[in-house]
């Protein structure tokens, strides 16, 4: 199996060298198709290993650093993450074939890379996996660099990768080894271990979202191409968690203290509050997408804290529900986050727009995309019996469980996170259901809006793919928990039994459980109920009158697809919000102008808001940070031999790093 995967990973770099090949469309075709195929493929092995028995043993590659062959294996935790990467992949990969085609080149390497990294043995395979994704997600980033948008995205997105990089490279050095084994058997201590917890958190936290490493992210997240989107959203995030939980749960080992959930705990709770509350304010649907995933990445690193809380405290199945939680959610996002990016797209190409006071009406012009949009919506709103539910549900059971933990502290940092995390989920519904309202119900409001049609079969192939497992993941969280079961053990110890009640999930003995199967009958049955009470007490006849314009006059004649002024705006909607939140955690402001009297000119309302994590960010860095990118800009005039002779450098760098680390 380590053979098959291997070969896969061989096989994806080879697309990229078919990609560079100028034969147009059908190198496009032969790239995407074979990309789904291997996509596939690392699906269908990750399943298969977590059912039916993990590989044992490491492959050692015939080639790698100075000191030592780079090495893969697979483990629970790696073979739960790779199983996410199939999946998006495929649904990804499908959609691109609807497409365009761009950034071919980049496309399999970015898989590649997070394949590798997912499949290391050890911290060398680890990073240049790392490094690999970084660099392929950054060149899909600036793929269409002549948007002033997208360079600053670039730009910026850039010097976290960077940041990242520079953070987990000592990070892994400080471990005292680059062999995963090695370093379980003597794990960091003192103030090595606390600096790996510091740089371990920095590093994957600024590739994750985490606030306040997250800016690069709204700003990147979009402005990549939409199948390009959906993976970093919904696997690039959670391969940076995967590192954070390799290197703080797995390789540290239990011997660290239970205090180390603290700074997790407290990131990812800020991450979910600013991120549920951005996602509120945007008008942009990418961009509240990638608002709503810093929400969802602090929610992950939520429960990974309280993993090791409960770990530290000697709370086996409660470290078991918190990871079960963690996992949970990482696959849950990973797929109704890649399917609300790849709507996003569809939405765009059929509509000309991605702002939100563009949209409208769309139910009708595309019933399809709006279904699988409903789908993924309802998910990332945790409502039941859908995925999302299912996770977050587990996470505020572990949360409402911290009173066990022993010192009065921690039972309050956990009380304020439960608090939180209650806010950010409520946060997350109402943004969700501003997106579906001003995206596809109402009336259209513009041309183009009106013009819309359906997606292409690709397009379609690609949104039903995460659509169906959002919906199956709900409907049997139990069967997902007992896959995750040998991830679960590798984070919080052998002897810990995932929280599954037959197809249902529970918070333990004794304690309350969740039957989503129940719950849909139950729904079923309040919906039938009340079509025939609506179906005896309504007339024969349906009647159809005008829309109302909310107390506007009727548009005039040229308006065939009515007022946009008549419906409600993307900043009228989150005013409220703004106005309570939005001035003490994001700088919000508001101005009235007031024409004076006798001037006929209207009155002007001006609203917006500032992430506080930018005004924080001192000039002299930013000025840093423009000059690296300027040059950095000068990449985009190499040919491919000073490209490749670049990554040769920059390889043979990170080999002398990684040398002076272990001499150290």
């Amino acid at each position: 199996m380590l053979t098959a995967l291997a070969l896969g990973l061989a096989l994806l770099g080879l697309l990229a060298v078919v990609a560079l090949v100028p034969a147009g469309r059908r190198a496009g075709l032969v790239v995407l198709a074979g990309s789904a195929l291997l996509s596939a493929g690392f699906a269908l092995l990750a399943a298969g290993a977590l059912a039916f028995g993990l590989p044992e043993g490491v492959l050692v590659l015939p080639f790698g650093p100075a000191w030592g062959a780079m090495s893969l294996a697979l483990d629970g935790l790696s073979a739960w993450f790779l199983l996410l990467l199939g999946l998006v992949g495929l649904s990804a990969s499908l959609f691109a074939l609807g497409g365009p085609g761009r950034g071919l080149v980049a496309w399999p390497l970015f898989l590649g890379g997070m394949g590798l990294a997912l499949l290391a043995a050890d911290g060398f395979t680890l990073l240049l996996g790392f490094e690999l994704m970084s660099l392929a997600s950054w060149a899909l980033v600036a793929l269409d660099h002549r948007e002033a948008g997208n360079r600053e995205a670039a730009r910026l997105y850039l010097v976290f990768a960077a940041l990242a990089g520079t953070c987990l490279v000592p990070a892994f050095g400080l471990l005292g080894a680059l062999d995963f084994a090695a370093i379980r058997a003597a794990p960091p201590e003192g103030w090595r271990a606390v600096a790996v917890l510091a740089l371990g958190l920095i590093g994957a936290g600024a590739k994750a979202g985490l606030v306040p490493l997250h800016l690069w992210l709204p700003l990147a997240h979009p402005a990549a191409p939409s199948p390009a989107s959906a993976l970093m959203s919904g696997v690039m995030t959670k391969v940076a968690l995967y590192v954070l939980a390799r290197l703080l749960l797995d390789l540290c080992g239990p011997v660290q203290p239970g205090w180390w959930g603290v700074p997790l705990l407290a990131a990812g709770a800020a991450s979910a509050l600013l991120g549920a509350l951005r996602a509120n304010l945007e008008e942009d649907a990418k961009v509240a997408l990638a608002c709503s995933t810093i929400e969802n990445v602090g929610l992950v690193t939520m429960a990974l804290g309280l993993a090791l809380l409960f770990r530290g405290a000697d709370l086996g199945p409660m470290a078991a529900l918190a990871a079960g939680a963690a996992l949970l959610h990482a696959m849950a996002h990973g797929l109704f986050k890649a399917l609300l990016f790849l709507v996003a797209g569809a939405v765009q190409h059929a509509a000309g727009s991605r702002r939100l006071d563009r949209l409208g009406g769309l139910i009708h012009a595309m019933p399809r995309t709006a279904l699988a949009a409903l789908v993924g919506i309802g998910a990332a709103a945790a409502l039941p019996p859908l995925s999302g539910f299912a996770s977050e549900w587990l996470l505020l059971q572990a949360l409402l469980g911290g009173w066990r933990l022993g010192e009065i502290g921690l039972q309050v940092v956990a009380a304020a996170a439960l608090a939180l995390a209650a806010m950010a989920v409520a946060l997350a519904a109402a943004a969700m259901l501003r997106l579906f309202g001003l995206a596809f119900l109402g009336r259209p409001r513009s041309p183009r809006g009106a013009g819309a049609r359906e997606a292409n079969r690709f397009e379609l192939a690609g949104m039903a793919v995460p659509a169906v497992l959002t919906l199956l993941i709900g409907l049997f969280p139990g069967l997902a928990l007992a896959l995750a079961a040998p991830g679960i053990r590798v984070l919080v110890g052998p002897a810990a039994m995932p929280p599954v009640v037959g197809l249902a999930i529970g918070a333990g003995e004794g304690h309350s459980a969740y039957a989503p199967l129940v719950v849909l009958l139950l729904l079923g049955l309040v919906l039938v109920t009340l079509w025939l009470v609506v179906r005896r007490r309504s007339p024969a006849l349906a009647e159809r009158g005008p829309a109302w314009n909310g107390g506007f006059i009727d548009p005039p004649p040229e308006f065939v697809f009515g007022d946009p002024l008549s419906q409600p705006s993307a900043a009228g909607m989150a005013q409220p919000l703004r106005r309570m939140l939005g001035g003490s955690l994001l700088a919000g402001r508001e101005a009235v102008t007031m024409p004076p009297p006798g001037d006929t000119r209207p009155a002007r309302l001006e609203a917006g808001f500032e992430d506080r994590a930018a005004l924080a960010l001192p000039t002299p860095a930013a000025r840093l940070r423009d000059a690296i990118a300027d040059q950095v800009e000068r990449l985009r005039g190499l040919t491919l031999r000073g490209s490749l002779s670049l990554g040769f450098a920059t390889l043979v760098g990170l080999l002398a790093l990684l040398a002076w680390l272990e001499a150290r």
